[in-house]
């Protein structure tokens, strides 16, 4: 339960830190635009702080971490996530800099789609947990 409160906390920090650097970044270049920068403080909020905040309090009540795969599973999550924050962060800076890297967009796509996966491969690791631990 440590590791995951960790992670939590972690992408508390990191969520935190990207939101400043949007602002600053974007403030620094006078930049006014929409950009895909914005996106990943909230994408790091949201799946990243929030998803273990709930995850903690799920391991509390149902122990999930006692179930066959979970470690692979939170090993591939953090992986795809940190990729998709990665390929947002680099897309946003290029937008930004007005430059641009044709392939970014790919990456973050299948960073999404890998991502939405291991969202399943949670709820039936989940489903496992509630359902066999009466």
């Amino acid at each position: 339960m440590k590791k995951l409160f960790n992670l939590s906390f972690f992408y508390l920090i990191l969520g935190l830190a990207l939101g400043v650097f949007f602002r600053e970044f974007t403030k620094f270049n006078d930049f006014t635009s929409v950009t895909t920068l914005s996106a990943a403080h909230t994408h790091t909020l949201v799946l990243g702080f929030i998803f273990f905040l709930v995850i903690v309090i799920l391991e509390k009540v149902f122990t999930i971490s006692n179930i066959k795969h979970f470690n692979i599973w939170l090993i591939i999550y953090n992986i795809c996530l940190l990729s998709l924050i990665s390929t947002l962060v680099a897309r946003g800076i290029l937008e930004v800099l007005n430059n641009d890297f044709a392939g970014l967009p790919h990456i973050a796509g299948t960073s999404h789609v890998i991502l939405g996966l291991a969202l399943i491969w949670f709820m039936i690791i989940l489903k496992k947990s509630i359902f066999t631990n009466k």
